[in-house]
């Protein structure tokens, strides 16, 4: 990204001069494995990419905030001395939902002009929402002196989606978008947000992102009812064991219950849950001890089961599944995100990333019409000011 581009494209937009701008970051994330399991208090393993978000800001002496993006042509505004309302589906809303929580939290910001910059793939469930989030909550954090540490910005960005946007996500994408370290990947517990940053030592091995480039229409009301199929099997549980989440119990203990759970649908929404939570304990283990062989089983272990148990893929994410599967050099390939199109990740040989990207691409687009992009996955830092 081309910063001094975007500080002529502010002045453009804005005018006066330029000398005020601030610049911060936030990037997107690719889930390596443990999908959907976060808003069931369980583990995770993400990492941060190294292209994200870039908002440059400038205080404007006014009550007003404007919004403004490179990425399309709808601009906003909102007065801070009214209460701010949801626009439609507008991109707005994800940055209007943190304003609203620093002011829920009495932490008033002053009028600024934003102007806001991705580079990650709109509708490619790596988490362009969240970097938009963090990189709101951080900048307004740095400009305004509130002094929050970044766990509470990550938890005042979650409260912005669920609550004004109306999206019920985990914790997972802004604690990727704000905590991640180079070439390391996050080992979240999602219950006591306890962490570890895992080095990511995959020696000839490169991570490949591959976008089914399909629009995820049905992403958000789908993933709104999987949480409450999981919420509903956590009450039917409860008639015998005490749990507070679907990750508090291992996969015995679920068999054990699982006659508890009436619905044959739900039972089999829990069974991704906990088992996916064990998977993804499983592949922090095998990455820790170098078994990268492991690993990707336990990666195409874990698609099988959003598949057929969770029901999130869809064929265009099955199919660039079975195609990277045929190539030889990958060890694991698995979609990753909300699901219902977006992105796979996969695990592949480095001398084979260029068979891999030509013939995976070729398979998808005869059997889905669609053109798959591909991205060569680079583990970038979180939330930060770059000018």
């Amino acid at each position: 990204m081309n910063i001094n581009e975007l500080k002529e494209s502010f002045i453009s937009l804005y005018e006066e001069t330029g000398d005020d701008i601030h610049v911060y970051f936030s990037p997107g994330r690719v889930n390596l494995i443990g999908e959907h399991t976060d808003y069931n208090g369980g583990y995770v393993f993400p990492c941060a990419l190294s292209f994200g978000t870039y908002l440059l800001v400038r205080k404007n002496q006014s009550r007003l905030v404007h919004f403004a993006t490179t990425n399309f042509d709808h601009r906003g505004e909102v007065n801070l001395d009214e209460s701010f309302e949801k626009e439609g589906k507008s991109w707005i809303n994800y940055p209007v939902g943190v304003l609203n929580e620093f002011r829920k939290s009495t932490k008033e910001i002053e009028g600024v002009d934003l102007l806001y910059s991705g580079d990650i793939p709109n509708g490619a469930g790596l988490s362009s929402s969240a970097s938009i989030e963090m990189v709101t909550a951080f900048a307004m954090n740095q400009l305004f002196g509130f002094g929050l540490d970044r766990m509470e910005l990550v938890k005042l960005s979650q409260k912005a989606e669920n609550l004004f946007v109306g999206v019920n996500c985990g914790i997972m994408d802004q604690f990727a978008s704000a905590m991640g370290v180079a070439d390391h990947a996050l080992f979240l517990n999602c219950d006591t947000l306890d962490f570890e940053r895992v080095p990511l030592k995959l020696d000839g091995m490169k991570i490949v992102i591959a976008n089914t480039n399909k629009r995820r229409g049905l992403a958000d009301s789908k993933y709104n009812e999987r949480r409450a199929q999981c919420e509903s099997s956590v009450e039917a549980i409860r008639k015998e064991k005490n749990i507070r989440h679907l990750s508090d119990l291992n996969l015995d203990e679920f068999n054990a219950l699982s006659h508890l759970i009436p619905d044959e649908v739900e039972k089999k929404r829990a069974k991704h849950v906990i088992s996916e939570n064990g998977r993804t304990l499983s592949a922090i283990d095998a990455l820790n001890k170098g078994k990268i062989e492991f690993f990707g089983q336990l990666m195409n272990q874990s698609h099988d089961s959003l598949r057929d148990d969770y029901e999130v893929t869809g064929s265009e994410l099955d199919t660039l599944v079975d195609e990277a599967r045929k190539i030889d050099g990958t060890l694991g390939s698995r979609m990753t995100g909300a699901g219902f199109g977006g992105c796979t990740v996969s695990i592949v040989k480095e001398d084979a990333v260029e068979d891999f990207i030509r013939e995976v691409g070729k398979g998808y687009n005869e059997k889905t019409g669609l053109i798959a992009d591909f991205y060569v996955a680079e583990i970038g830092d979180g939330s930060k000011e770059i000018l």
